[in-house]
């Protein structure tokens, strides 16, 4: 295998798309944020926290890596679920290379079918990343990695660590040799081409889950009304967080509007240290009956193209 740390002429520049896909709360946003640095794609310890691709770019002085950052595979229950799927399905379309997360802890428990009729008849590399070593006894890595080859062709197999990096600097070792050689298809100075009012609303969404139990963040939505840029003054952004029902709206208020100050609280030092700027930051919770099986919301939202 090729060392990615060694020179190489700038002719022999090489770039590429690779989708990360794999089951709810595999570790697929926190390897992403490993590699770039930050905390980009949204991290939760609820399953299914991500909802739409996410698109992180990793430039070095020989290559480029687009990372699709993909929301789990599951069987949809209502037509935002669906959206999920289908949004992981077009990134696996349009990659150069699939890396399959599992979560190694949940080995034995899990639904692999799904996983593996997504993969079974691409034409293009498959890379498997066993992740949560740090959870589990290393003697019995090698009885799962042995199971997982004699399920699928992969390409090769990495036992990894997201979270402490355990594992990770081989296995983008081994992305890089699947590629082709390539100009960078994005500046060397962006990390995503999304805009700022997306990654805004991401936050945002993302203290929801963390603050709330149960059902309530799953039947949430943040979307951006406002985003000012004031000369000489904190930038302002105003954002509803939609609910499907009355009852979720009390609950997301809290008693004296408690819950929903902590959430605007959490949310704007968690921006501005994002954007390098103070903001000014009002949050209103709206009621769309429904809106997960509404296709003109979620089009609305950006779930739906």
């Amino acid at each position: 295998m090729e060392d990615i740390n060694k020179k190489v002429p700038h002719s022999s520049f090489k770039s590429g798309f690779v989708a990360i896909i794999g089951e709810p709360n595999a570790g697929k946003s926190t390897l992403v944020n490993h590699y770039l640095g930050q905390n980009l794609s949204v991290v939760t310890k609820k399953p299914q926290t991500t909802r739409q691709k996410i698109l992180g770019i990793l430039t070095k002085e020989y290559f480029q890596i687009i990372f699709l950052d993909t929301p789990g595979l599951i069987e949809p229950k209502y037509l935002l679920q669906e959206a999920m799927v289908k949004s992981a399905n077009k990134a696996i379309a349009d990659a150069d290379v699939v890396l399959l997360m599992s979560d190694i802890t949940q080995f034995g428990k899990l639904k692999l079918d799904l996983i593996i009729d997504k993969i079974k008849n691409i034409k293009k590399p498959v890379i498997l990343a066993l992740n949560k070593i740090d959870l589990i006894s290393k003697n019995k890595i090698p009885e799962i990695i042995d199971f997982y080859r004699n399920l699928y062709p992969f390409r090769e197999i990495f036992p990894i660590s997201a979270l402490t990096g355990d594992g990770t600097p081989q296995l983008l070792n081994a992305i890089v040799n699947e590629l082709s050689v390539h100009q960078p298809f994005y500046p060397h100075d962006i990390i995503s081409d999304y805009p700022e009012k997306f990654f805004v609303s991401e936050i945002i969404r993302k203290n929801i889950f963390e603050l709330y139990k149960e059902e309530v963040p799953y039947s949430t939505a943040v979307n951006i009304i406002e985003f000012s840029e004031k000369e000489g003054r904190k930038d302002l952004i105003r954002a509803e967080i939609v609910v499907e029902k009355e009852s979720q709206k009390g609950i997301l208020i809290g008693k004296n509007g408690r819950m929903l100050k902590a959430i605007g609280e959490k949310s704007r030092i968690e921006i501005e240290e994002f954007l390098g700027r103070e903001i000014y930051l009002e949050l209103f919770v709206k009621v769309r009956a429904n809106w997960r099986n509404n296709a003109e919301w979620l089009k609305r939202f950006g779930y739906l193209s």
